[in-house]
């Protein structure tokens, strides 16, 4: 496994992460933990969770399922720096209430205890504002911050989902007060067939010291082969893939990526995780894998170097948008 610093900071974290959204929904909790030994012993320490991940009725149940994992002890919690992420709103569907979900000083209090408890430690590496809230002021978010640093129950704060202008608001906000570090990382949906972080979120990032952690590396299945599969009598693409797949032109792009992959012997979904590794800013892709199967895919994609040509190739097929302003400007 290789390792990087989590943006402008000391840490030192796998250039892989592992995602545990589908621990609980899809994945039972012995098949979870499988999962979470087999990413340990092949090096991977950077694991990312949210609280209100496990599903509309379970919501923290993917938290629990982690925490009974660092229970068996053998130096799991050591050995990894956590993510988890607070936003939602974690009451049952039709019981929300006033102050349980977004940014404000009251609940990431009571957010963060919450899930101390369902991890079964007493600190989290980092912790993730899962979007951003529009009526909470930086000053209040990061006074919360400050007090949860100082009792030792977080460490770093990154953010997910942040447009460009709101990291650099959060971060020179953070600065003013007293040279609070402000937000290492941020979480963004980012792939090969969806490049517009290029444009603002990602040199927003690069300019203040994030480490951008991609989610959805696949676009929800599309970059994994899914033509390939589909033909050959597998898994049938869901959700936001088969939306694409859908269009005609789409479909045809997503043909001519993996035809460009079979010349050259590589598998899709490989390559479109070590595309990402290559990118500037980038810390590691978020991998969520339903099966062992799947994480040794991932794995693989750490090892694997693309070539010049099948980069050139891979840019032909899903251009980038180009730099901002000029993307948009002219």
């Amino acid at each position: 496994m290789e390792y990087t610093q989590l943006g402008r900071t000391g840490l030192k974290v796998s250039r892989l992460v592992l995602g545990t959204m589908n621990f609980g929904p899809q994945t039972d909790e012995a098949d979870s933990h499988a999962i979470m030994d087999a990413a340990l012993d092949a090096g991977v320490n950077f694991f990312d969770t949210a609280n209100v991940y496990g599903g509309p009725e379970n919501k923290g149940r993917t938290e629990r399922i982690v925490g009974n994992w660092f229970a068996k002890g053998g130096d799991r919690r050591d050995k990894v720096v956590l993510a988890t992420k607070v936003y939602g709103n974690m009451a049952a569907a039709g019981d929300a209430w006033p102050n349980h979900d977004k940014l404000s000083a009251l609940n990431i209090r009571r957010a963060v205890d919450a899930s101390l408890k369902r991890l079964q430690t007493d600190y989290i590496d980092l912790y993730q504002f899962h979007h951003i809230d529009r009526r909470t002021p930086f000053e209040e978010i990061w006074q919360a911050i400050d007090v949860l640093v100082q009792q030792g129950k977080i460490l770093y704060v990154g953010s997910s989902n942040f447009p460009g202008y709101k990291i650099a608001q959060a971060n020179e906000i953070a600065a003013r007060r007293n040279g609070t570090i402000g937000l290492v990382s941020e979480q963004c949906l980012y792939n090969l067939a969806e490049r517009r972080a290029e444009m603002e979120v990602i040199p927003a990032a690069q300019d203040y010291g994030l480490g951008v952690i991609p989610w959805s590396p696949l676009q929800g299945g599309l970059l994994g082969g899914v033509v390939k599969k589909e033909v050959a009598g597998g898994r049938r693409a869901t959700g936001r893939a088969a939306e694409t797949l859908a269009d005609p032109g789409a479909r045809a792009k997503i043909q001519a990526y993996e035809d460009l992959l079979d010349k050259h012997g590589i598998d899709p979904g490989e390559a479109a995780l070590a595309w990402l590794l290559t990118r500037p800013g980038v810390t590691g892709p978020i991998v969520g894998p339903r099966t062992a199967e799947q994480l040794e895919s991932a794995l693989r994609a750490v090892e694997l170097e693309l070539s010049q040509e099948v980069l050139d190739g891979l840019d032909e097929i899903f251009p980038g948008p180009g730099p901002s302003p000029e993307a948009f400007a002219w």
